[in-house]
């Protein structure tokens, strides 16, 4: 029986031409145009995304690319699976060419498309969601028939095709958000469906984010807090209390770094990519970007518990640096030597042993 494999419509990104034409620019160089241009771009989306994203769908992107094993505990908790880690991820172009009436073709992104090559290798296609959509079904129907398409084989008279395996994780959610989608295919013969995950970040706290390993989602949990940053905004005490748990954040993600659960680019990436989440999401509230924003970046604010704690930690260590003065003296070497060897001012160890004297 002879197979053939159908003709590619996905493309990297490396066949096209540097120049971008206007409906390839992202949105901040997009904000130079005529309000004319973008008005009429709008009329013709279609009912999908073009190849602009979102900020966030940027974070979601730049973290697969560059933090790739994270994907798989979001994976591991939308579908059931029990992936290790020791699974080899291939991501795959997200640039689509999706068929339009007339022959015409139309770029469209996918957020995340790849595949895990674990016993059974399986193919996945997420996006991310952060407003209501009432197209989202429509545009993952037609990423997910254009990937079975890609990888799409005709054997005698039957063309064989594979959906991936589809979710959305939905960044806001409310009592009317699914639990689950389902896409459905009616046709004279029968029909078929597949169902599409959801994952709710809002639902998670920050203990389950960590406990679950998936630290992907960090850089959106700032969505748990969104409808109270006009609280936050005006209320000193309450800012306080949410950049306190920001900084339990940082601290706990140091800890990880250091142990070795994470990398140092990775703790990077979730701090660098958190920054630019909280950017775009508290652009109206000065107060939340800017208290936030600095714990995110090192300025972490001192608690009264972990100021007595660095306190201690700065008399145990001044206690052993009198110890050790007092010892050197006591054997003869002198002042000088001994501050060069503490590294303290000289008047310091003066004082050390001048007390430790009155004390004998």
């Amino acid at each position: 029986m002879k197979r053939y494999t159908l003709p590619q419509k996905t493309k990297p990104h490396a066949e096209f031409p540097k120049e971008n034409t206007e409906a390839d620019l992202p949105k901040t160089t997009r904000q130079a145009t005529s309000p004319k241009k973008r008005n009429r771009r709008k009329t013709g989306t279609g009912s999908g995304k073009q190849s602009q994203g979102t900020p966030y769908d940027d974070v979601f992107r730049t973290l697969l690319n560059d933090c790739t094993p994270m994907i798989l505990p979001i994976i591991n908790e939308m579908f059931g699976t029990a992936f290790t880690g020791d699974e080899t991820i291939d991501l795959h172009p997200e640039l689509h060419f999706l068929n339009r009436q007339g022959g015409k073709e139309e770029k469209h992104i996918t957020d995340s498309s790849f595949t895990v090559s674990g016993t059974v290798p399986r193919h996945f296609l997420l996006e991310i969601q952060s407003t209501s959509d009432s197209s989202m079904l429509v545009r993952i129907f037609e990423y997910s028939t254009q990937i079975a398409l890609d990888s799409g084989e005709i054997t005698g008279n039957t063309l064989h095709v594979t959906i991936p395996d589809c979710g959305v994780l939905f960044l806001r959610s409310t009592r009317n958000t699914p639990e689950r989608m389902q896409i459905r295919i009616d046709t004279s013969g029968g029909s078929a469906s597949f169902d599409v995950q959801v994952l709710k970040t809002q639902l998670y706290t920050i203990d389950e984010i960590f406990e679950r390993k998936l630290f992907m989602l960090i850089p959106f949990y700032i969505f748990s807090h969104e409808k109270r940053f006009p609280e936050y905004n005006k209320d000193e005490e309450k800012l306080d209390e949410l950049k306190t748990e920001y900084a339990d954040i940082v601290s706990r993600l140091r800890c990880l770094k250091e142990t070795g659960q994470i990398s140092e680019y990775q703790h990077r990436m979730i701090i660098d990519m958190s920054g630019k989440v909280l950017e775009s999401i508290s652009a109206k509230y000065d107060s939340v970007r800017e208290g936030v924003g600095e714990i995110m970046t090192g300025k972490i604010i001192e608690t009264e518990a972990s100021r007595i704690y660095h306190e201690g930690e700065r008399l145990g260590e001044n206690r052993e640096k009198k110890r050790t003065a007092v010892k050197l003296h006591d054997r003869g070497d002198n002042l000088e030597s001994i501050a060069d060897i503490l590294e303290v001012d000289i008047r310091q160890v003066r004082k050390w042993i001048r007390k430790a004297a009155k004390e004998d």
